[in-house]
């Protein structure tokens, strides 16, 4: 029998790319240059963006409120406009309030944290900033089901690299066998999980083909006694 649940935060709990998505649709109306890209191609852009300077984020070169500038400075000279920094800054600051205004968990998340929670021991371990786990967190009424958060930021390490799951389960007072690790990312998560010896369930609301089918997948967190029973019979086998 596990005696802990670990849980991935963005995009397995918290809707990241939902409300991503809400944010860039504002910020791609806000500009008349940008309403001339087709949106899917901006937001492509976007997250090729995003995703090379959140590196210079969790390395400490920027804070998040400079990669989040710059990732719109870059975006206007893509697009065929002008890198203005009043411009980047405003996009930046549209992009900010609208993703606040939005947050939201994924469907169920609360309801199988608390009847997670009834019974086992529950971690996040998260590669982000911890101030802004925490905020979404709180703004989705989760915080209070967790036992222990671990973030790259403070850990100074990143999933999948086993020692940011071996201090969490080291919190929890667990062994990796007793452990099982639920995320939506296979190289992070799934992989990081095995490597620290714990189990992994992808979760996996897309339906994508696993790269390994032995691994168990979780389609959807709700019904919360259903899902866990899911995680749990993935420990079984």
């Amino acid at each position: 029998m596990p005696r802990a649940v670990l849980f991935d935060l963005d995009d397995t709990l918290f809707d990241h790319s939902g409300c991503a998505r809400c944010a860039l649709e504002a910020v791609h109306a806000g500009q008349d240059a940008w309403r001339r890209t087709p949106f899917d191609s901006f937001a492509l852009a976007h997250a090729r963006i995003l995703e090379m300077l959140h590196r210079d984020v969790l390395a400490g070169r920027r804070t998040i409120d400079e990669a989040r500038e710059e990732r719109f400075r870059q975006l206007l000279i893509e697009t065929g406009g002008a890198a203005d920094p009043a411009l980047a800054r405003a996009a930046a600051a549209r992009y900010r309030a609208e993703y606040v205004t939005v947050r939201r968990a994924i469907d169920g998340a609360a309801a199988l944290l608390e009847h997670v929670h009834s019974r086992l021991s529950v971690g996040i371990v998260t590669n982000n900033l911890r101030d802004e786990q925490i905020e979404k967190l709180r703004a989705c009424d989760l915080e209070r089901h967790i036992d222990v958060l671990v973030v790259s930021e403070e850990a100074g390490v990143a999933k999948p690299d086993p020692a940011i799951f071996h201090l969490a389960i080291e919190r929890l007072g667990c062994a990796p066998s007793e452990a099982i690790m639920v995320g939506d990312s296979w190289d992070a998560d799934v992989i990081g999980a095995r490597a620290a010896g714990i189990t992994p369930v992808w979760f996996n609301p897309g339906g994508a083909p696993p790269p390994d089918p032995s691994v168990p997948v979780l389609r959807k967190l709700s019904p919360a006694d259903a899902a866990l029973s899911a995680i749990l019979d993935a420990h079984r086998r």
